[in-house]
């Protein structure tokens, strides 16, 4: 094995000396770059909203209570949000020559400017060393505020602006979000009320069929479910009943028959001075009071729906055809082949569904706007399915039950999407108003359990609580917190109420 020279021991050590003191040297310079520079692309991706959170703050000087400080020569205002109490306010201390000063009353006032266009006075009560704002400041606290104090004979003028909460999106982050901007202003509001109901045969188009005579079901000709034609045959019966009352037409017929027959010869016989003007007589009354039983036996199978046109030679006396009243459906079927059914027995139920009865179902509360003839709007709990009706009749008794009347519309249903059992909500117009200012009702989000909508901003958005007033459901009016033109955020603002979330989480003054 070779030995290492004293050449080669220098060589080796020259070179560990130098990689030293090029390690200091990086170490050095590493140290002397600014904490957080080389995070500065991180910090700056993680900041999507909130962005400009007190950004304002961060261009003055913070004063020792932590506020931003803004000076006018030797006078300085340190200005910060407290929320001690519960709500925020202003704290306002004030120096000269860097020395704290005793606040005085009357000697500082604020105005506010909000992006929704409303301004606010905010009036100052002094403590023992500042001076703080008599009311609370609400949210969101996105404003210019121009701040007027008065010290030692002089007035000082600031001015400042905040954007804490501000959710920042581009215009191509805006469309590509699917959010849609309109525009805050006057409307026409119909108020209404909803009351549940459900949809009915239309009782004056259905009948319940009954035999009207007793006897067993020889055939049925219409299923569950069928259309049928008014006088068509849809179940034939044989009935001991009906063979009775055949047969004395029958009988009735033949004696009228004799009794012609008697009459003619009689007639002819006084006429040629044979017989007594007497016996003529007898023979016409005989066949009057026949034609009169005839007559009375087709009437009393009339009565009972069958055809008093039946021979002795042809058909069957106890045949008994049951027909269809009008034009319908078979909603209800209760009979079968061979069964004996009563006269009175409920067989069939045929309802027409060209037109059916949206019933609906009114509490005490609402009687006073129910009336008959007011025009409704009645939609399908189940699909997508939507008509107008007139009220056409209010019951004037409650149920002692339910303490509710019942109301009434009927429509007309001929594609028969209407069906009997179909629950419905019906919605009567109750008051029609024009409100000075109105927004998309789908635009209203609710943030710490207030109404609040997303106002347009330069660079994005700010959540802007509200007060609502009257509603239809698709606009709904604002009484308090918006002025008429402001642009807000419509369809997709749910998507700003979840990134305002996520910047309320890290929110602090």
């Amino acid at each position: 094995m070779n030995t290492i020279n004293k050449k080669q021991w220098t060589a080796i050590v020259a070179i560990i000396v130098v990689g030293l003191l090029l390690g200091l040297f990086i170490l050095s310079i590493d140290k002397s770059m600014p904490e957080g520079e080389e995070h500065g692309e991180e910090n700056h991706a993680a900041a999507k909203v909130d962005s400009a959170e007190h950004a304002d703050d961060a261009k003055q000087a913070q004063g020792p209570h932590g506020g931003a400080v803004y000076s006018d020569g030797d006078f300085k205002l340190e200005i910060l949000l407290s929320e001690e109490g519960g709500e925020p306010h202003f704290r306002v201390y004030p120096f000269n020559q860097d020395k704290p000063l005793q606040p005085v009353a009357d000697q500082l006032s604020v105005q506010l400017k909000r992006p929704s266009g409303e301004q606010q006075r905010i009036e100052f009560a002094p403590e023992k060393a500042y001076w703080q704002s008599i009311q609370a400041i609400d949210e969101p606290h996105v404003f210019e505020a121009n701040v007027t104090a008065r010290h030692d004979g002089q007035t000082f003028q600031f001015a400042f602006s905040k954007e804490e909460g501000k959710v920042t999106l581009s215009d191509q982050q805006i469309a590509e979000t699917g959010i849609s901007i309109q525009t805050a202003g006057a409307a026409h509001i119909t108020s209404s009320v909803t009351l549940p109901g459900e949809i009915r045969f239309n009782e004056d188009k259905t009948s319940h069929v009954v035999p009207r005579l007793a006897g067993v079901v020889e055939s049925i000709s219409a299923n569950l479910g069928q259309q049928v034609k008014q006088g068509q045959v849809i179940a034939v019966i044989a009935s001991t009943v009906l063979s009775e009352q055949r047969s004395e037409l029958l009988s009735a017929q033949r004696r009228l028959e004799l009794a012609r027959s008697t009459f003619a010869r009689e007639k002819h016989l006084w006429e040629d001075k044979i017989s007594a003007e007497q016996d003529y007589q007898q023979a016409r009354q005989a066949m009057q009071e026949m034609e009169i039983a005839v007559h009375n036996a087709q009437q009393k199978l009339i009565a009972l729906g069958a055809s008093p046109a039946v021979s002795a030679s042809g058909g069957s006396l106890n045949r008994y055809e049951i027909r269809a009243p009008f034009d319908g459906m078979v909603v209800e079927k209760h009979i079968a082949m061979g069964e004996a059914v009563k006269e009175d027995a409920s067989i069939f139920t045929i309802t027409d569904l060209s037109s059916v009865w949206a019933e609906i179902i009114v509490s005490a509360k609402d009687l006073n706007v129910v009336q008959v003839g007011k025009q409704v709007n009645i939609k399908a709990t189940a699909f997508d399915s939507s008509a107008t009706g007139t009220l056409s009749y209010v019951g004037a008794l409650m149920g002692k039950q339910t303490r509710t009347a019942t109301a009434r519309v009927t429509l007309d249903n001929p594609q028969m999407a209407w069906r009997p059992g179909l629950f419905i909500t019906v919605e009567l117009p109750t008051k029609e108003s024009e409100v000075p200012v109105a927004v998309a009702a789908d635009a209203i989000q609710m943030i710490k359990n207030k109404p609040t909508i997303f106002i347009r901003v330069p660079g994005g958005f700010i959540a802007q609580p509200i007060t609502t007033g009257l509603s239809d459901g698709k606009v709904t009016e604002i009484v308090t917190g918006l002025m008429p033109g402001t642009e807000y955020a419509a369809n997709g603002s749910f998507v700003l109420k979840s990134e305002q979330g996520k910047s309320s989480a890290e929110h602090s003054h």
